[in-house]
């Protein structure tokens, strides 16, 4: 089957940072489906994990990247339940395990979703690891409540227009009665937070407490940290009201001060999607319930897809040609390859 590779860590300017193969198909084990890939988009991660190593054993000569994907079951394994060959899925898939830069990938299904029926494979590529990240980090995590209650409270989202930016705002609006801060630089940005459903957006380049407390004097409720939060920390805090909650979804690239927390007695929460997969945790099976409630939600016309651009065809040159563009920090919305060129 065709594939794209890499075999060690490069810049993505160089010529074999990305390369397109020939492997054998994979098997798919009990509980696996074998899922003909249609679509797929490109995370933060995949570049990240490209940038910093290579295959992790001398057997592994090809080391398949990609964490979004949309597809047709094509086979299941002996202990399937809930799939059979010719379902219309997608999913994020397993950081452990080869991913979906491929024409076939094997996933477990406790971690798949049924498509939705009212958009296309593209579209649906890019929606799985942005909405369990974000579902995940505010409702597993900082424990906001689902529910439209009165005087729900605040929530501000730093990376608006980001992909996990993007979902969060919508899956807020939609399922609490928050009211959403989010931010944003750009004008194109700034429209693109607005258009998913923010109340409001501020600008991340200028000092965010005076901002926030303009529109909310006694400060917001819970900050989603989504991209370089040790350049925003104490503004952050500054920002919070008294016993609120600070969730994370990327390393900080140096450290902060985590006892700045204490006096407002702000709680500190991570989200890694990929840790129910990574351990095999007794609820893994979450992740496919929660896809299924987004589809859902696609499909009655509550939330709609991320995607901001397709690139073409999965093949290596499109794919450098994403991952430069998440590494420029610039990216609005998600980037989708769709199809592979026979």
């Amino acid at each position: 089957m065709k594939a794209v590779s890499f075999l060690k860590s490069l810049p993505i300017t160089d010529a074999d940072s990305l390369l397109d193969v020939e492997i054998e198909r994979p098997s798919p084990g009990p509980r696996d489906l074998l899922v003909e890939i249609r679509a797929i988009s490109v995370n933060p991660v995949d570049a990240k994990i490209r940038g910093g190593g290579g295959p992790r054993t001398p057997q592994d000569t090809n080391k398949i990247l990609g964490w979004d994907a949309a597809g047709v079951v094509v086979s299941a394994g002996k202990e399937v339940a809930h799939f059979v060959a010719g379902d219309e899925v997608f999913y994020a898939g397993a950081v452990n395990r080869n991913g979906s830069y491929a024409e076939f990938q094997a996933v477990d299904e406790r971690i798949v979703g049924r498509k939705p029926r009212t958009i296309g494979f593209a579209e649906a590529a890019a929606l799985p690891l942005t909405s369990i990240t974000a579902w995940e980090l505010m409702f597993d995590r900082i424990k906001i409540p689902l529910g439209k209650f009165a005087n729900a409270g605040s929530l501000l989202i730093i990376g608006g227009a980001g992909g996990v930016g993007s979902i969060a705002i919508q899956l807020a609006r939609r399922l609490t009665g928050l009211t959403v801060i989010a931010t944003a630089s750009r004008p194109e940005t700034q429209a693109w937070c607005r258009q998913f459903g923010a109340h409001h957006v501020i600008d991340h380049r200028q000092p965010l407490a005076k901002q926030v407390k303009a529109i909310l004097p006694g400060g917001v409720n819970f900050v989603l940290g989504l991209t370089k939060t040790e350049d925003h920390f104490d503004e952050i805090i500054e920002s919070f009201a008294p016993g609120g909650a600070l969730g994370l979804i990327e390393n900080v690239a140096r450290p902060v001060d985590i006892n700045k927390l204490k006096p407002k007695n702000i709680s500190f929460h991570w989200e890694f999607m990929f840790g129910r997969s990574l351990f095999q945790t007794a609820d893994m099976d979450q992740q496919g319930w929660l896809l299924n409630e987004v589809s859902g939600m696609v499909d009655a016309g509550l939330i709609r897809s991320t995607l901001r651009e397709n690139l073409g065809p999965i093949n290596a040159a499109n794919l450098k040609r994403a991952h430069a563009l998440i590494e420029s920090g610039a990216s609005v919305g998600k980037l989708v390859l769709e199809g592979f060129i026979s």
